[in-house]
């Protein structure tokens, strides 16, 4: 018995064919019905083959199995029509729909059968070759003229089929275990599938908890970094407390002693007082620091004020006091002496040494650090042209600051040995005398120590010279002091002038 796997068209043209060539050479068909099924019993000669159409359906397996119980030998084959040697879609599905349900056990009985009543294909299709080699070449052709010759090659086929097998072609047996072989498949395929699950299961967990740890790090680290930022600040605040704790407590005590000497120094005395003249270029920074040196020495307090308008320019020579190691100084701030020509201004001249008399001690040379330029590393030769020669013996270079900015300012000692070899030179010809002040409001406190060394600077350099006052030949004590009752009578003209002014 042979299940043939065909179309309705294709059924039909099979027993077409057949019928056609009914009665030539002992060919002999007979078509019945047996249940749901078509049967179409053949003999050739004195052989016989019963040809049983499975219905197209996806569930197979109740018709074919009606079909073996049938046969007492079993299925002796499985029997894929083709027509002309097409392979469509339609028998691609019904080679699926077997396999299912009887498993690759059945490729192993299965015979292809192409009925060729009609246009044939010149070339087989790619899937029909791969089909007829998983066959291991059991395909056979059946043309309307030699109908009975191609069922008489189509029965060898079949009895070589079952001979090699050594059964009785496909049984019950056989779909028993194509059945069970299924069902193990199905148990592993479901046991694979559980497993992996577990595994998708378990390496979510696992990155899970290893999200977790990474935030719980990330947390950490933040918090790590958290306190030592704090504790950073806290080390800084009390390093700025300490700071202004000496700075006051040296302040208070330098007040002290200034009151104190104040009380014992006669101001009268002419060996008593210390004239210092403030020189430098316009722009420096003479006036602010001049400002500055007033401020600590009466310990007055400058209050953090960025929006505070810059110290103008200075035009005409002014003259400060104040109480400076138990003596009299006296601070006289002047313009710039010479034009861009280099044509010294002989009024102002005759203005700085007036306000200085009898005599100034100390030429305070004011650099600003940071800028040094041509005009700047010339301005010893002006003063020696203006003062005479002299002049370097009695000047002190003071540099001042004001990058507040920075909050570690490079050291003065530093900026000098890395400086310009002019610049250099320049502190060397001066004997090496240099001091720094901050006008930063950002560093205030660090300016009552660095006006307490120019302080004792100045008193140094006078004490070298026996107290000796700087002398100016170019002009006699006389026209100095008539060069001050000018300055005098200005000063209070231009007093009465305000006063005037404010009451209107």
């Amino acid at each position: 018995m042979l299940v043939v796997l065909a179309t309705a068209e294709g059924w039909s043209s099979l027993t077409s064919l057949l019928q056609n060539s009914s009665g030539d050479n002992g060919f002999q068909m007979t078509l019945r019905s047996l249940g749901p099924e078509a049967v179409c019993d053949l003999s050739v000669e004195d052989r016989s083959i019963s040809l049983h159409r499975a219905d197209l359906k996806e569930d197979m397996s109740h018709t074919i199995s009606d079909s073996s119980q049938s046969c007492r030998g079993g299925t002796d084959a499985f029997l894929l029509l083709v027509h002309g040697g097409l392979y469509t879609e339609k028998e691609q599905r019904l080679v699926e729909i077997l396999q299912a349900h009887f498993g690759a056990e059945a490729l192993k009985h299965l015979v292809i059968l192409s009925v060729e009543d009609g246009k044939v294909a010149d070339t087989l299709d790619d899937a029909l070759v791969d089909l007829i080699n998983v066959c291991e070449g059991r395909y056979c052709r059946i043309r309307r003229w030699a109908a009975g010759g191609g069922l008489q090659a189509l029965q060898e086929m079949v009895k070589n089929v079952v001979a090699e097998k050594n059964s009785a072609g496909y049984t019950e047996a056989t779909l028993a275990r194509s059945n069970r072989s299924c069902t193990e498949d199905l148990a592993m395929n479901m046991l694979r599938r559980k497993l992996q699950e577990a595994e998708e299961k378990r390496r979510a967990f696992m990155e899970e908890v290893q999200k977790q740890e990474e935030r719980r790090a990330r947390e950490t680290e933040e918090l790590r970094a958290q306190h030592q930022e704090e504790r950073r600040k806290e080390a800084a605040e009390e390093k700025q407390h300490k700071e202004n704790r000496e700075n006051l407590h040296e302040a208070v005590s330098s007040h002290r002693c200034m009151l104190q000497l104040q009380r014992t120094a006669p101001e009268d005395d002419e060996t008593q007082r210390i004239s210092v003249v403030l020189l430098g270029l316009t722009g420096s920074g003479k006036s602010s620091a001049l400002n500055l040196i007033l401020n600590r020495g009466r310990n007055q307090y400058w209050s953090q004020d960025p929006g505070q308008d810059p110290v103008p320019p200075t035009v005409t020579c002014e003259r400060k006091e104040m109480s400076a190691g138990g003596k009299r100084l006296i601070l006289v701030d002047t313009p710039e002496l010479w034009d861009e020509d280099g044509v010294e201004d002989l009024d102002l001249v005759k203005d700085c040494l007036a306000l200085a008399l009898p005599g100034p001690h100390v030429f305070l040379l004011v650099l600003q650090v940071g800028r040094f330029t041509q005009v700047e590393s010339e301005i010893l030769g002006h003063l020696q042209r203006v003062f005479g020669r002299e002049v370097a013996e009695h000047a002190i270079i003071l540099f001042v600051r004001f990058d507040g900015n920075q909050s570690e300012p490079q050291r003065i000692d530093q900026y000098v040995s890395g400086s310009h070899p002019s610049l250099q030179d320049l502190v060397r010809r001066c004997g090496s005398r240099y001091f720094e002040l901050n006008l930063s409001r950002s560093r205030s406190p660090l300016s009552y120590a660095q006006v307490k060394e120019l302080l004792s600077g100045i008193h140094k350099l006078v004490a070298s010279h026996g107290d000796r006052r700087f002398a100016v030949r170019r002009f006699s004590a006389q026209e100095l002091q008539d060069r001050t009752k000018v300055l005098a009578e200005r000063r209070a003209g231009a007093q009465e002038e305000n006063c005037l002014l404010t009451h209107e």
